[in-house]
């Protein structure tokens, strides 16, 4: 988690409750020692969150704290918006409705003349050529590679023929025409590029592959001459 997500956690903690909470409860649940909790308390007060209490006394939040309004460039918010208009209309159906819902939410907390622009903005997404339908769903392959989990497959190649698979997932990418997932083939012992919608079925397994997505990620990378692309564009 995030420091930025634990101060947020924490404002919401803090929200639930009327009355001073013991700083050990709120360090426990938020998963912190006492002296990381002490710090963000820190600092959401420089922050203008009217925390009061002590250690010992326990925490309040009074009531009137706002978190600022984010910012954005005209630029960001395009980006923003044709970033979800493709998502939405090129990703699976969860995919999809994710990217709609997370607009949603950060127009909600826009100062209202970012809110038109987000609502006004000229940047369409063109329809795109059919994307074959997968017999498993994205959101599978998905959880799989968050949780760096094996998957069990049986794939079927473009000579029509089928074969049983172990393999590592990694990293999914979303191409015009299709969807590729990116893996550890432990039949092959190499990484394998497979089609989705040429994965006939898929099961996650309890064991998690024994290297990091992160390392899978770079290694390769490098054997296929990619640069890498940033911390956030690893994380597809």
């Amino acid at each position: 988690m995030s420091r930025t997500q634990r101060l947020l956690n924490l404002i919401q903690i803090l929200r639930r409750h009327r009355f001073p909470v013991a700083g050990n409860l709120l360090a426990r649940e938020l998963g912190v020692s006492l002296r990381t909790l002490y710090r963000d308390i820190g600092t959401l007060q420089e922050q203008g969150a009217c925390i009061e209490g002590a250690p010992g006394l326990g925490y309040v939040l009074r009531p009137g704290f706002l978190l600022p309004p984010l910012m954005f460039t005209d630029e960001e918010i395009e980006a923003l918006v044709l970033g979800s208009r493709w998502v939405a209309d090129r990703g699976d159906e969860r995919l999809g409705l994710a990217a709609r819902e997370a607009i949603t939410k950060i127009a909600a907390v826009l100062p209202e003349d970012l809110r038109n622009k987000l609502d006004s903005s000229a940047l369409l997404v063109g329809p795109g050529s059919p994307i074959p339908e997968n017999k498993v769903e994205l959101s599978l392959i998905r959880q799989a590679i968050r949780s760096e989990r094996k998957a069990e497959i049986v794939y079927r190649d473009l000579k029509d023929q089928e074969s049983s698979r172990t393999i590592w997932p990694f990293a999914l990418g979303f191409f015009d025409q299709v969807r590729v997932v990116v893996a550890w083939c432990e039949l092959r012992s190499a990484f394998r590029h497979f089609r989705a919608d040429r994965i006939e079925s898929m099961s996650l397994s309890d064991h998690r592959y024994p290297k990091r997505r992160q390392a899978l990620l770079k290694e390769w990378r490098e054997i296929e001459g990619i640069p890498p692309q940033g911390a956030t564009a690893d994380r597809i």
